[in-house]
């Protein structure tokens, strides 16, 4: 597989700062010797995104010495884009269904790769009364922390099933509070949305006995009332050591701020795909990744950093 740069990778990350400074990014910088900061917006520190990021930030430091890449904790997806839009990060991962479907003008966020997919996890206590989806009605669920990708999936999923409004009592809590809730009974059941394995799901289910339920019965009534974006996957029973379910998905991607310019994000795409190995020992989802599907990232635009490596480096 090519290179983007020819001349070794320490000179490359000194080429790429000189280029970065030509096109503004560190005019505001006391000097051009100083790193470019990289923000990568994740997610909780016990999900996937977190992982995900801080493998991402090591890679990028360590191959791109004219960056200096760091990792910030957020709600994950909605507050993601969020932050890239408003210049509070360079870098972030969110869930498809968050993204605009309308036409933008000039939008301020592109698409650098289709990572992996999210899956739907409803997680409630082995011994409990919730069995099915329509279990939920009336009783405390977490529906996923304000600005995440899985409050708003959740979200829909309760509208499809005639379960909005009053009909769950719901909390907004973030994954690692909806654990302790649920411990604590607190709760009677939460979402969460992220690849698998999901660490403190995982640590969840080897402390206690919980139950995933079965969701996918409800990926067409999503797909029709909102967004195709959503599909079904299995959670095999070697994944939390539970009965295997179907429950609902959709992908995430990796996203980049639009202005940054096109020799970084070349620079991230390849390192992202040339490095998957490394990425994955980080998590196993970061290794599903591949050029082939990187690509597919309706409804969002590839950067035009990313679109050409990807020309370059044709499967």
């Amino acid at each position: 597989m090519s290179r983007c740069w020819s001349v070794p990778p320490r000179a490359a990350g000194v080429v790429l700062l000189m280029l970065l400074v030509a096109s503004g990014l560190a005019g505001c910088r006391d000097t051009p010797e100083e790193p470019i900061p990289i923000r990568i917006a994740t997610g909780s520190p016990t999900a996937v995104y977190h992982a995900f990021g801080q493998s991402l930030a090591a890679l990028l430091n360590r191959e791109l010495p004219g960056v200096r890449a760091s990792v910030v904790v957020t709600a994950a997806s909605a507050e993601n884009v969020r932050l890239l839009g408003t210049g509070r990060a360079e870098l972030g991962f969110t869930q498809a269904d968050v993204l605009p479907t309308g036409e933008q003008e000039r939008p301020t966020v592109l698409a650098v790769a289709r990572v992996y997919d999210d899956l739907l996890h409803l997680v409630t206590t082995a011994g409990g009364p919730v069995r099915t989806l329509a279990d939920l009605r009336g009783r405390r669920v977490s529906v996923g922390a304000p600005g995440s990708g899985t409050e708003i999936t959740t979200t829909r999923l309760l509208e499809v099933a005639d379960l909005g409004g009053a009909a769950v009592a719901r909390e907004r809590l973030g994954l690692d509070d909806s654990v302790a809730a649920l411990r604590a009974g607190r709760i009677d059941a939460f979402f969460f949305s992220g690849g698998l394995p999901v660490r403190a799901v995982k640590e969840l289910s080897a402390a206690s006995a919980i139950r995933i339920v079965d969701l996918g019965e409800w990926t067409e009534p999503l797909r029709r009332g909102y967004r195709e974006v959503y599909v079904s996957r299995d959670i095999p029973r070697s994944v939390y050591g539970v009965d295997p379910v179907t429950t609902v998905a959709n992908p995430n991607y990796l996203v980049v701020r639009a202005n940054l310019p096109e020799a970084l994000v070349r620079e991230v795409t390849r390192l992202l795909m040339e490095r998957r190995a490394e990425l994955a020992a980080a998590h196993p989802a970061a290794g599903r990744m591949s050029p082939r599907s990187a690509i597919a990232t309706t409804p969002l635009p590839l950067h035009p950093g990313a679109a050409g490596w990807y020309r370059s480096n044709k499967p």
